[in-house]
């Protein structure tokens, strides 16, 4: 068992939920879309090294490092065009 947990969803729900949009936006050109967009998987970890393993574990695919960017906060993001996608190891003390 590892030592971080990744706050993950139902995957088959949020690709339905990102086609909706997708067929929604192109349906309603009226309707304003953002600038920029993320999505981003939150990793809980009570120490340092395994928010590091938890957020390269999911980095991994996406083929982008896992970076600290302080704080004890450690994180990795790929863009799609103006959407990224990420991955944010939170320290225990900002778990909500």
């Amino acid at each position: 068992m590892s030592d971080y947990v990744i706050r993950s969803g139902d995957r088959a729900a949020f690709l339905a939920g990102l086609r909706e949009l997708v067929t929604f936006l192109t349906a309603n050109p009226a309707v304003a879309v953002p600038r920029h967009a993320s999505v981003v998987v939150l990793v809980d970890a009570f120490d340092s090294a395994a928010r590091l393993d938890g957020v390269e574990f999911v980095a991994a695919p996406l083929g982008v490092p896992a970076e600290d960017i302080g704080r004890g906060y450690v994180a990795a993001r790929r863009d799609f065009g103006p959407i990224s996608y990420g991955v944010v190891g939170i320290p225990p003390e900002e778990r909500q």
